[in-house]
Order: C-alpha cells, then sequence, then structure tokens
C-alpha cells in the first residue's frame, strides 16, 4: 500500500536512510518536505504494517524532479522500486509534466538500470555531486507528453 508520510513514520524512515545512503537526509529534511515544501510529495510503501519503501518528488509545474526513492534492502529486487516510479510516473502525466528529471550516482548501477529501463536517459554528469564523498551523479531525464490542466 502507498500513502502520505506522516511524522510517526519518520523513526523508521531514519532507519532506512541510514542503511541504504551514505549522505542520508536528516529528520528535519523531511519533516520540511511534508510540512512546509509546497512542491513535494512525499510516500511510504507500507506491507504488513512495515514500512518497506518510501520516495519523494516534486512538481514544479510543467516539471518533476525525484527527489529521493529508497526500499528496504531485505525487499529490493521484488518490484518495489518499479511500483513506486510507477506510481510517480502516473501522477506527474496526470499533472501534466513535461519531464522527469533526478540525480544519481554513477556508481548505483541497480538504479541506473531500473531508471532506463522506464525511459529515463543520460543526459550530463554533476561533478562532485555528492558530498559524502564526492562522486559524481548523472543526470537523468524521462521526457512526458505534457498536457494543459
Amino acid at each position: 500500500m502507498i500513502r502520505k508520510m506522516t511524522r510517526n513514520d519518520l523513526e523508521r524512515i531514519d532507519e532506512l536512510e541510514q542503511e541504504l545512503f551514505t549522505s542520508a537526509w536528516p529528520k528535519e529534511e523531511y519533516i520540511y518536505e511534508m510540512e512546509q515544501n509546497p512542491f513535494s510529495n512525499v510516500y511510504v510503501v507500507e506491507e504488513d504494517g512495515e514500512i518497506i519503501g518510501y520516495f519523494d518528488y516534486w512538481i514544479l509545474y510543467e516539471q518533476a524532479q525525484i527527489a529521493t526513492i529508497g526500499t528496504n534492502k531485505a525487499y529490493q529486487k521484488k518490484g518495489y522500486g518499479q511500483m513506486m516510479l510507477d506510481y510517480i510516473i502516473e501522477d506527474v502525466n496526470q499533472n501534466g509534466c513535461e519531464v522527469i528529471t533526478l540525480e544519481v550516482r554513477v556508481s548505483n548501477e541497480k538504479a541506473i538500470r531500473l531508471y532506463e529501463k522506464n525511459g529515463f536517459i543520460k543526459v550530463n554528469i554533476r561533478k562532485n555531486y555528492y558530498s559524502d564523498n564526492h562522486e559524481d551523479a548523472y543526470l537523468m531525464v524521462k521526457p512526458l507528453g505534457g498536457t494543459s490542466i
């Protein structure tokens, strides 16, 4: 089940962030995303009451950006990443977006394969993008139809 993230989810989200990312977002960033960022859409994926994934994307008028997406390691390779990406793509299409962008570590081959399978293309490299180890990121873009609302 996909549902909106709440403050009650933040302890588990923080645990997952620490497990999944070397440059984890602090809880305060998620509070900002949920309560102050008017462009943000923050969700969790739950199975049997357990949060196994989460994602955040921004709809910025005619474009969307995936800010983060993560799946509990025990649930990876089971289709949850695809489910979250499908949800995002459907929503941004319904909102008339023309393009979705994201940044991904150049070393994150699993994520890159998922994005490419879904029509994202590498368009640029952001040098020293990640503050933890100065790794580069690919800027990836997925063109969409775009419609007027």
